[in-house]
């Protein structure tokens, strides 16, 4: 897919988020299904490419 898309972002706690723009900086991200999740409605999903952001370099 050859298209200039754009993935909005405002999850703090994740390391690719951009918080002055409110991006996510991945090149691409995965989408999955919520575990035992089938109510065909937009909160079923979420970022599969998400990482902790740990600015303390603790886990």
């Amino acid at each position: 897919m050859d298209k200039n898309q754009k993935i909005n972002c405002t999850v703090s706690s994740c390391r690719y988020n951009n918080c002055d723009k409110e991006e996510c900086e991945l090149n691409q991200i995965t989408v999955e299904p919520i575990d035992d999740c089938e109510t065909c409605t937009p909160d079923e999903s979420m970022c599969g490419s998400y990482e902790y952001n740990d600015e303390d370099g603790e886990e």
